[in-house]
């Protein structure tokens, strides 16, 4: 544990923020996790709604700062080359 009064701080800020990334960083991932196994076993209209949910997931998550933005956008990009090879 530190000793200077600012990096307890500071040790106290980044795990409550840590703890509030960790919501939105799981979700993306489950989400993301569920899209893939519905591409997968071949329900188009399941598939595409867990793919649209995915998307909402990994946006909100690049908006809050959770993720990068490019990294949300490669995961995006990745997920829709799926969901279209199916078709």
């Amino acid at each position: 544990m530190a000793n200077i009064k600012s990096a307890i701080k500071r040790i106290k800020q980044s795990e409550k923020k840590r703890i509030r990334n960790r919501v939105h960083r799981s979700t993306a991932r489950t989400y993301v996790k569920q899209a893939r196994k519905a591409i997968a076993t071949g329900a188009p209209e399941e598939a595409q709604a867990l793919t649209m949910q995915a998307v909402q997931a990994l946006d909100l998550a690049a908006q809050k700062g959770v993720i990068h933005k490019n990294n949300a956008a490669r995961r995006k990009a990745r997920l829709m080359k799926a969901l279209n090879a199916r078709d």
